[in-house]
């Protein structure tokens, strides 16, 4: 594995990858309050008394520094997702996990606004080329609740292979949601990265 930035920035063809900063509090509050509704059906809910990052920006910075010390010991690398310097989304690598796992699982939310325009699996490109060819993963994972049509349009597009259904895993806004369960290998991406890489970010 080559020498990994603590905040890499990261390029595809339309979309960069970067790190959230305390100073992004202001983008980051607007766009989760204009896609609040939309989101809340897919996350899971806040433990109660906890602050609201997008409201609280002491909280905000917390979750900065949070993500922060997750880069520095290398178990997750959470990006903001930017078009031309505006922040629309995010794109999160997390649980990582190194030994005979070697793994980690992939999460990412998109303004609606910017939605449908194909941001987001590029940015799942670039994402790969980062977890594959700098961290030297060997598998990523990418979880969603089966009626979850706009998320799985994504991982079709990038062509991730499904593994069926993990029943009730994850709590999702306080019900246990079933998931099905996307995937692709360091060896798959051996395969297909030229591919990958000429469709979405040459």
């Amino acid at each position: 594995m080559g020498e990994v930035c603590e905040t890499p920035v990261l390029h595809g063809r339309r979309v960069t990858l970067r790190p959230i900063e305390p100073e992004d509090f202001e983008a980051w509050r607007a766009l989760r309050r204009r896609n609040r509704e939309r989101l809340a059906i897919w996350e899971p809910r806040r433990t109660p008394g906890q602050p609201d990052p997008a409201e609280d920006r002491q909280a905000f910075s917390s979750r900065c520094g949070a993500r922060r010390r997750e880069r520095q010991l290398s178990t997750g690398w959470g990006f903001g997702m930017f078009l031309g310097g505006s922040l629309m989304g995010e794109m999160n690598l997390s649980n990582l996990v190194r030994g005979a796992f070697h793994s980690a699982h992939v999460g990412y939310w998109i303004d609606k606004q910017q939605a449908g325009c194909g941001y987001t699996p590029e940015a799942l490109v670039v994402l790969a080329r980062f977890a594959f060819e700098q961290l030297d993963l060997h598998r990523l994972q990418v979880a969603i609740v089966p009626r979850n049509a706009a998320s799985r349009r994504v991982v079709d597009k990038v062509g991730l292979r499904c593994e069926g259904l993990a029943e009730r895993y994850l709590e999702i806004n306080g019900v246990w949601e079933d998931h099905l369960r996307y995937a692709i290998t360091a060896e798959e991406w051996g395969v297909r990265s030229v591919e990958l890489k000429r469709d979405w970010l040459d």
